[in-house]
């Protein structure tokens, strides 16, 4: 599906259904340089088990036109006009690494609009490396290998994907490298200059999932250590010798803590 946002054509996943006005409804959000992809077990699920499923595609990624916003707060203020484009007065925010921060923000500042949280891989704050960006900074391909390392734990380097003959890291890969120019560095520069982590969980009204990744390297549990202290209604899910590309690594856990979230 295809809305208009901002005077800008955003491409939304709908799992191939119609949305229903009758249906609760769950909005996806991906990473840094990724799309609605990601996604794609976790939503066409719920799209065919009685739910509106909206997996966005952000600014200037994957299918959506526009620039890349260039922080948190503007992606969660966008999250919101999403909605009213799509005709949903509250919904279920589901998000991954960068969209973390931008759903925990949205959930604040708009408690009427989002009735649950899930939050996968968080990090709270979200630093980057200085390598990272500098790399991402030059487009230079090594920003891509970095976040391709880190983000698979060592396991499935090596292999052990569910669909027989697919390539984990490859297709992994092959995503971040279909990102537009400056998009990577524009998402990293938001993730590192996001302060506002712990006073919206603070505020957070919503109950709120967190799944984490035992081997997590680009948001290690640790990371996410300060956000659970905040929190006072959550749920936490540990995803054992799971890195942070856990719907690829862990695709069946994590739509099994969604749908027991949900």
């Amino acid at each position: 599906m295809r809305i208009d946002v901002d005077g800008s054509e955003v491409y939304v996943y709908t799992g191939t259904r119609v949305l229903a006005p009758t249906q609760p409804t769950l909005v996806f959000v991906h990473g840094a340089a990724h799309d609605h992809s990601v996604w794609t077990l976790q939503s066409r699920y719920f799209a065919h088990h009685g739910r509106n499923v909206l997996a966005v595609d952000l600014p200037a990624h994957g299918r959506s036109a526009g620039a890349p916003l260039p922080s948190v707060d503007a992606i969660a203020h966008w999250l919101v006009r999403v909605l009213d484009a799509a005709g949903v007065d509250e919904a279920v925010l589901v998000d991954h690494s960068m969209g973390s921060l931008a759903v925990l923000d949205c959930a604040a500042r708009f408690p009427d609009r989002v009735s649950r949280a899930a939050l996968l891989g968080p990090a709270v704050p979200m630093p980057v490396g200085d390598a990272l960006l500098a790399a991402a900074r030059a487009d230079d391909h090594l920003a891509f290998e970095l976040i391709n390392a880190w983000s698979h734990s060592a396991a499935k380097q090596l292999g052990g994907n569910q669909i027989p003959g697919a390539w984990m890291t490859g297709a992994s890969m092959r995503l971040l490298e279909r990102a537009q120019p400056g998009v990577l560095y524009t998402d990293l520069v938001a993730c590192a200059a996001y302060a506002d982590g712990l006073d919206a969980a603070a505020s957070l009204r919503c109950p709120a999932l967190v799944i984490l990744g035992q081997r997590d390297v680009m948001a290690p549990p640790k990371s996410a250590q300060r956000l659970l202290e905040t929190l006072t209604d959550k749920r936490v899910v540990t995803l054992a010798g799971t890195g942070h590309a856990m719907m690829a690594e862990q695709p069946d856990a994590v739509l099994d803590a969604l749908r027991a979230f949900v």
